[in-house]
């Protein structure tokens, strides 16, 4: 029996594979989180330096990406070999302390990586064999990468939603999750319903309440899901984001000036929706009436 028919007759086994498989991207996603802001950042100085025509900093004695220069402690600098790298095993072996300077190793790390895990086995679940999981999936760690680098920089990188935006319309000429009408019409409708609100916002207030990220990362969702479950991904990230926002403010002390990211709760919402969506929505015009 090949892989491909095992994985299609049991579901068990698909799920495992699919939560270990998650494992191991939590572990790369952490590269990303970390590195992909320092590049953007990189690039935008060398950007700024040929527009105004200045001398360019001296070249970086190495390479910066997401491959180069291999892991390291950030504090001694000494190379993670691989067996010290194994997602969450690693770190409860290794107690949570660098194995050289046993300088403590952020808990953020096995976290992200065994939410990436978990959540990758739920899709397996909800979808099972074949490409609905393969995309899905992909949804999946580029929306807990984009959610981090979020709560990190309140930034939501352009080489990560727009790439997958194009993907999401692409897959809906296979009506995968949604068909093209809806898709193009998510895209659209999910930009342009939160930028009005931005602007209206502005109007009103003269300030800016949530940056165009937002704006590209809800066209993403819509071109993924279709403009039906736009309500209740913006209902649900909405009432998170107020509960969250409050609890924030009212119990850890969180200077209401300061702005709360709101990727990471459309991220989520939109999670919810491709794994749940219809049910949600069924559940609310029945709650409602409609």
């Amino acid at each position: 029996m090949s892989l491909a028919s095992l994985l299609q007759s049991n579901s068990t086994l698909l799920i495992t594979l699919a939560g270990i498989l998650g494992l191991l991207i939590g572990s790369f996603l952490n590269v990303v989180i970390y590195r992909l802001p320092i590049m953007m950042e990189k690039s935008w100085r060398k950007q700024c330096h040929e527009f105004l025509e200045m001398e360019a900093p001296d070249a970086e004695p190495e390479t910066f990406n997401l491959n180069q220069p291999g892991s390291r402690c950030p504090h001694c600098q000494t190379p993670i070999r691989a067996h010290q790298n194994i997602p969450v095993i690693s770190y409860l072996l290794l107690r949570g302390k660098c194995a050289h300077c046993h300088a403590p190793i952020a808990i953020r790390y096995p976290i992200i990586e065994a939410f990436t895990g978990i959540a990758s086995a739920l899709v397996a679940w909800r979808f099972g064999y074949g490409c609905e999981t393969l995309f899905a999936l992909l949804l999946t760690w580029s929306l807990i990468a984009l959610s981090v680098i979020d709560i990190d920089h309140q930034l939501l990188p352009d080489d990560i939603t727009l790439p997958m935006l194009w993907l999401g319309l692409l897959l809906s000429l296979f009506s995968l999750y949604t068909s093209p009408e809806a898709s193009i019409i998510g895209a659209s409708a999910g930009y342009m319903s939160l930028w009005t609100i931005y602007q209206a916002f502005k109007l009103l207030t003269g300030k800016e309440g949530m940056g165009y990220g937002d704006f590209k990362l809800l066209a993403l969702l819509g071109a993924w899901l279709g403009w039906q479950l736009l309500p209740v991904i913006i209902l649900l990230s909405s009432l998170v984001g107020a509960v969250v926002g409050i609890a924030m403010i009212a119990f850890m002390k969180h200077d209401h000036a300061k702005p709360i990211p709101f990727g990471p709760y459309l991220a989520a919402a939109g999670w919810l929706a491709m794994l749940w969506g219809d049910r949600i929505n069924q559940l609310y015009l029945q709650y409602t009436g409609i």
